[in-house]
């Protein structure tokens, strides 16, 4: 309705009323009819298999085609499609059979290494723990055995030496006796004498050892094998907290190799299956069919399949129908958008097969425009659309170009009115019918087109005259002076003629003067308004405007501007 509107402006532009009492210039009409009307959408596409299995590149990075099987030949399941280049990936299997390889002895050594670090850790826990308990054994003995023997054996000691003391002075208070009496010797009694003093030497050195013992060895002893012990069970903590921690070391170094041992087996491994998809065979029998046929890119159309042709990972290459079954494949405008919906009827016809029809239904509508065509152009909205053909479609071929007709509505008998012929007026939809008094506007209620004809429900009868070139001067001093349109939409018959123009005088001419306006109330309407004033003269009237006006008043030249350009 936009683009119409804007049409009938074009042709309105072409069409001046004069003003009454002038011979009006004769207009286009149309007499309202009456008949049977088809509502329908119209666009071109292209016909593929409606049921098809998709071969696709899976090599990554993609590659080079060596061998392309002939499009359109009959194949067999299992049977040779396309062979890629593989050089690439034979020379990355070499590489990474070597980096295998050593992969594979890192994990070996390493499992080795573990095995090696448990055994040195026992080993080496079995010796502190063995060095612990002696330390608590020589702690014990000695203060269970050792010490109580020294400490006997030097209360023995003292004991004999006191004997001896004993014995020593009783044997030198008798030889005192005697050598006074003159049986002993001097000599004798000095021995007996050194004797004595020998013994008490003896007693005094047994009790300075005893006392020795008791405060300085035995405490000596007592805190050196208890410090022994503390030693040894640190040294046992040390050692296990150690061979945890080799172990797990060990552990994790094992896994690290495990893990990229494995790692670089799968990249040989998927390699490996990279240089069998360079070959491709056929899921399915069926015909072959170039993915490239009937396709096109933001490019343009799409470089036909062929040998020596790169191709990336996931494109299709081949579609192989899996039924006789076909599509077509068409845009909608979004304009068109909400006339069509899934199930309607569609009748298909195919350049290569002309006078034919083929009839089918609308089989699926996209839920987004097509990214593509967003891409090339922003302000263009289509949507993908699917129409199933009926029929097996021997006759049709992937590829064709074809034209779908979209059966919106049909109707065996329809008041319909060319679609320039209808203005939006204060939201609704208007006529203007002709009238020798001059165009009369008649609100009415319209329903759907067909880009040519709209068909009309209420507001005319079959056999009126609507204007083709409806006047827009008048349409919108009937917009500014019709009432809001009421909340359901629903538009009667109503008749209304627009506002007569501005009271005019004849200038002598044979023509009409501008209406009587004061320049000072000229100045203070609004753009608009002065716009709409100016627009409703004749061309005699806005040449006589044109003189009259003040030279430094401009605002008539361009509605809506000042003549500083200021709104």
């Amino acid at each position: 309705m936009a683009g119409l509107a804007v049409l009938a402006v074009a042709v309105a532009a072409t069409a001046v009323w004069l003003g009454r009492g002038e011979e009006e210039t004769a207009v286009a009409t149309f007499a309202v009819k009456r008949g049977p009307m088809v509502i329908s959408v119209t666009e071109s596409g292209t016909i593929q298999n409606r049921n098809q299995e998709i071969v696709k590149c899976e090599v990554e990075g993609g590659s080079q085609i060596l061998w392309l099987v002939e499009e359109g030949t009959h194949v067999r399941k299992g049977d040779r499609l396309i062979e890629l280049d593989s050089s690439r990936l034979e020379d990355e299997k070499a590489k990474q059979q070597i980096v295998v390889l050593n992969a594979e002895a890192a994990y070996i050594r390493a499992r080795e290494d573990l095995a090696v670090t448990k055994s040195q850790t026992e080993s080496d826990l079995a010796k502190a723990e063995l060095t612990y308990k002696f330390a608590q054994w020589d702690l014990k003995k000695y203060i269970q055995g050792e010490y109580p023997q020294e400490l006997q054996q030097a209360n023995a000691q003292i004991t004999i030496a006191k004997e001896e003391l004993q014995r020593a002075e009783d044997k030198l208070e008798w030889s005192r006796r005697l050598a006074k009496e003159g049986y002993l010797t001097r000599t004798e009694l000095q021995a007996d004498e050194l004797a004595a003093k020998r013994s008490q030497i003896d007693l005094k050195l047994a009790e300075g050892k005893l006392s020795l013992l008791e405060e300085y060895t035995n405490k000596r002893n007592v805190e050196q094998y208890t410090s022994d012990v503390e030693q040894a069970r640190m040294a046992l903590e040390r050692v296990k907290r150690k061979a945890s921690a080799d172990i797990v070391q060990a552990e994790a170094e094992l896994k690290a190799k495990e893990s990229e041992y494995k790692r670089q087996k799968a990249n040989l491994a998927k390699t490996e299956a990279q240089i069998l998809k360079c070959k491709i065979f056929a899921p399915v029998g069926g015909m072959v069919v170039y993915a490239t046929t009937g396709k096109g890119n933001w490019r343009g159309n799409a470089e036909p399949l062929d040998e020596g042709q790169l191709v990336r990972q996931r494109q299709e290459l081949i579609h192989l129908p899996t039924t006789t079954s076909m599509v077509a494949e068409i845009k909608i405008h979004e304009s068109s958008l909400r006339k069509v919906a899934v199930g309607q009827p569609v009748r298909v016809q195919v350049d290569a097969l002309p006078g034919r029809t083929f009839y089918g239904k609308v089989g699926k509508i996209g839920l987004l425009p097509d990214a593509q065509s967003v891409w090339m152009n922003p302000d263009l909205k289509v949507y993908n659309t699917e129409i199933y053909v009926d029929g097996n479609g021997v006759d049709l071929r992937p590829g064709m170009t074809c034209k779908a007709q979209i059966i919106v509505e049909q109707y065996a008998d329809a008041l319909y009115v060319p679609m320039q012929a209808v203005l939006r007026v204060a939201g609704r939809p208007t006529v203007f019918l002709s009238d020798p008094d001059g165009p009369v506007s008649r609100a009415v209620k319209i329903g759907l087109d067909n880009n040519r004809m709209v068909r009309v429900l209420e507001g005319l009868a079959e056999g009126e005259e609507v204007l083709l070139a409806p006047p827009l001067a008048q349409a919108a001093t009937f917009a500014e002076k019709a009432p809001p349109p009421s909340p359901a939409g629903i538009v009667g018959a109503a008749t209304s003629r627009p506002t007569s123009q501005p009271t005019s005088q004849p200038d002598g001419a044979g023509g009409k003067s501008p209406p009587k306006l004061d320049l000072t109330q000229l100045r203070t309407m609004t753009p608009e308004q002065r716009r709409k004033w100016f627009q409703s003269l004749t061309p005699a009237q806005r040449a006589e405007m044109r003189k009259r006006r003040p030279r430094g008043d401009r605002s008539g030249d361009r509605p809506g501007r000042n003549r500083r350009g200021e709104p």
